[in-house]
């Protein structure tokens, strides 16, 4: 009688952990294939040298001094957006709605630029237009908040949906600030005066985004790593039950915390107006928030992981509009590539977390 027993040739099992030098060393390896394969693409496809379309990359991200504070500027939004989505995530509140919560953020700015920006000392602005940016982000967090933490509902569907309401608020504002008259824009704001716009700051354009970002991922650093609110965040995450035995008043954490959230990606608003573009639009916010979410994700969290991954997402984006022009690519080109390193740089995180093992037969 033939007692083996047949089992899977390829059985899937959950890492237990791996070394974090092995970790980064397998991203690596997946970037290093990722370009492999693109330059695979650029040859088969559109008949280029990898190599010369590779430089048109990092020449059109940091190719020149104003090129690389662009993408030091973009990568700066991107991280605050990043930043304001980890507690939520953290907690497992699942925000997607960190572009509304941007977009609320752009409309108080703007709004606190027409109106009082010609009655206000620049600097009493800007700390206004900074408190009013932040309290309309949190107010677009703390709604769906409460709902999920008084009727425990559906904070992926609420959260999106809530995204496209604070998109038609920006097109109500645009018709109804429209400048000059039937051109269906803002245009840029206080352009004569530049009030409300955020000032150069040791000799750089873009100096106050760089602090004001700075400071916010040091703060999320802190608050999560060294306060009883981020050790609520972690307990919460974990289960809302064994937090509730512990005494954790999980309702209220929820709501403040992703009123903190929300709060965060509205200042990436006001970053965006008052340091950037100096005017508002429905596509002001970029997908920003669902590209932060990648972001927080591949960086586990980590603060500071989420700074080297934001630079590099822009650096390819910025790159891939650069070599769309010098190369007379259309934008589908570029984004291919893009495409395909973020393919690369995310599935390699399943080969991080779980582990491939092939079997055959034995013996019972």
């Amino acid at each position: 009688m033939d007692n083996t027993v047949k089992e899977p040739l390829i059985h899937l099992s959950k890492r237990e952990d791996m070394p974090s030098g092995k970790r980064w060393l397998v991203r690596i390896a997946a970037i290093f294939l990722s370009l492999v394969v693109c330059a695979g693409f650029i040859f088969m496809i559109i008949k280029m040298n990898p190599v010369e379309v590779y430089e048109g990359i990092v020449e059109g991200a940091v190719g020149t001094s104003r090129r690389f504070w662009v993408t030091a500027r973009d990568a700066l939004t991107l991280l605050c957006v990043a930043v304001a989505v980890t507690p939520a995530f953290k907690m497992k509140f699942w925000n997607i709605g960190a572009e509304g919560q941007i977009l609320m953020g752009c409309v108080a700015s703007a709004a606190m630029m027409i109106y009082a920006g010609n009655a206000l000392p620049t600097g009493v602005l800007l700390v206004l237009m900074f408190l009013c940016s932040f309290a309309a982000g949190a107010i677009w967090g703390v709604i769906p908040a409460f709902f999920k933490a008084k009727w425990n509902t559906n904070e992926t569907l609420f959260t999106l949906m809530l995204n496209y309401v604070a998109m038609q608020v920006v097109t109500f504002c645009i018709v109804y600030w429209e400048n000059p008259v039937g051109s269906n824009s803002v245009g840029i704001i206080n352009a004569p005066t530049k009030a409300g716009w955020l000032p150069p700051l040791f000799g750089l354009d873009y100096g106050w985004n760089l602090v004001i970002v700075l400071l916010l991922t040091v703060f999320m650093f802190i608050y999560m790593k060294r306060t009883k609110h981020g050790y609520e965040i972690s307990v919460v995450g974990e289960s809302e039950n064994t937090a509730r035995y512990a005494g954790i008043n999980v309702g209220k954490v929820i709501i403040r915390t992703v009123g903190i959230s929300g709060g965060i990606a509205g200042l990436a608003g006001f970053i965006l107006v008052s340091g950037s573009s100096h005017t508002i639009s429905t596509s002001t916010a970029g997908g920003r928030g669902f590209t932060a979410i990648i972001v927080a994700w591949l960086a586990k969290f980590n603060v500071w992981a989420m700074a080297v991954i934001s630079f590099l997402l822009v650096f390819m984006q910025q790159g891939a509009i650069q070599i769309a022009t010098q190369y007379n690519l259309n934008e589908n080109a570029s984004d291919v590539i893009t495409g395909i390193i973020l393919f690369f740089v995310i599935g390699c995180e399943f080969f991080i977390n779980y582990k491939l093992e092939f079997r055959g037969k034995h013996s019972a």
